[in-house]
């Protein structure tokens, strides 16, 4: 069966973007970029809330055309325009680029579609992982701890009453500082 992966850059202090959603203290490098493209054309699939995939629909499409585009940002525009991707979203009425809407997160659906072939699903987006999380749909946790304090922000995850077990299943630091901590169910 499918796995499905959240997956989020952090900074040291807990925060996924700044209170104004700026993401400019992200430390993506070539190496990080890199391992970000090598792991995520394995992929099934990219499971994204609207936030997200607008944001990533904004640029990715064209980065490829970009003259200013290094290697790896062309390689990754070809990598997320062909990745089958759902957006959930109520208000979201229409997406390019292999994207199919869904209104809601039911977790039967998603159960289905963890059991079809293919590669792991790559979740993205905190406030869809919240309701992931709730539903006790994540299977791993890929966390990207970037060396940055920013104070204030969107915190990775909103406060629950729900406690996860957790193992480390693979720890990895990347010469530009950033640690990648990935965690799996403890049982």
């Amino acid at each position: 069966m499918r796995k499905i992966i959240y997956t989020s850059s952090i900074s040291l202090d807990g925060f996924i973007e700044g209170p104004n959603r700026e993401i400019d203290w992200h430390r993506v490098d070539e190496e990080l970029h890199g391992y970000f493209n090598n792991l995520l054309k394995t992929m099934g699939g990219f499971l994204s809330g609207r936030v997200t995939h607008e944001l990533m629909a904004g640029f990715w499409p064209t980065a490829d055309a970009d003259p200013s585009s290094s290697e790896t940002m062309v390689e990754f525009a070809g990598i997320w325009r062909d990745m089958p991707k759902i957006v959930f979203s109520r208000t979201l009425e229409h997406a390019d680029w292999n994207t199919t809407i869904k209104r809601e997160v039911v977790a039967e659906e998603i159960m289905a579609l963890k059991a079809e072939p293919g590669g792991d699903l790559a979740l993205s987006g905190a406030d869809l992982a919240a309701t992931f999380r709730r539903l006790d749909l994540i299977d791993e946790y890929a966390v990207y701890v970037h060396p940055m304090l920013i104070g204030r922000g969107k915190p990775m995850f909103g406060a629950t009453d729900t406690r996860t077990a957790l193992r480390l299943v693979e720890s990895r630091t990347f010469g530009n500082g950033v640690a990648l901590l990935r965690y799996g169910r403890a049982e």
